[in-house]
């Protein structure tokens, strides 16, 4: 990658990046609490099954068909996607979240783009505007990076990079862990980020499917949970 795509790859999918991922834990808060997450070993099963069969593989998918379409301008395709995205969450915890954290992404985006007038945006600003209060994080991810001229492979690393930090960050302050112990996880993950990538890179629209219920039993359990560190 070149110096003009690689920094705001980093920029985009560092997890001091203001749109709120940090806020949530989806679904490890409650497990935790319940037993069934409580060390390394534990927290690294559920997210390595998470990236071969959960919720987060269409995330991904959707984010690649954005930056697809982002490319081509096509706004209508924009707007399908982020519709059916939002009938496959299966919690109102986690529809929240994604719309967020995609909403704060577009707003970030559009205020770095008024300092940079000169380059050109992809889409006009009152069309990205539009998708602004009802845009999920993976529909902004995809836009932004195609924006930013993020070569597709990459941003998909960092999609599933930045996915993976934040909930290793919500383990190790939960379980609790040390911090060399998450950053030993983070690179036990490494060679299934790789694996989730180029098979979500393959998913042709009729793939499209996970097996979430663990996660959306998680999730509902959170929003009732009487003591949390993470937003519901």
């Amino acid at each position: 990658m070149s110096n003009q795509s690689l920094l705001p790859l980093l920029q985009l999918a560092n997890p001091t990046l203001p749109v709120g991922g940090y806020n949530y834990s989806e679904g490890i808060e409650s497990l935790v609490e319940t037993g069934k997450i409580y060390s390394l070993q534990t927290l690294e099963d559920w997210l390595v099954q998470e990236l071969r069969f959960g919720a987060i593989r269409l995330e991904a998918a959707v984010m690649v068909r954005a930056h697809r379409l982002t490319q081509a301008e096509d706004l209508g395709g924009l707007r399908r996607w982020n519709w059916w995205l939002s009938a496959a969450r299966e919690t109102e915890e986690l529809r929240s979240q994604s719309l967020q954290m995609g909403r704060s992404l577009l707003r970030l985006f559009l205020e770095l783009q008024t300092n940079a007038p000169e380059t050109r945006l992809i889409a006009p600003p009152e069309s990205i505007a539009a998708l602004e209060e009802e845009c999920h994080f993976a529909i902004a991810f995809g836009m932004v990076s195609a924006h930013w001229q993020i070569e597709l492979q990459s941003a998909l690393l960092g999609y599933l990079h930045s996915w993976a930090t934040n909930l290793v960050s919500a383990g190790v302050k939960l379980i609790p862990l040390g911090q060399t112990a998450g950053q030993q996880l983070i690179w036990n993950l490494q060679p299934g980020i790789e694996q989730a990538r180029e098979e979500i890179l393959t998913l042709q629209d009729d793939d499209l499917s996970s097996c979430s219920w663990g996660l959306a039993l998680a999730s509902m359990t959170h929003e009732t949970q009487y003591s949390r560190l993470f937003r519901s």
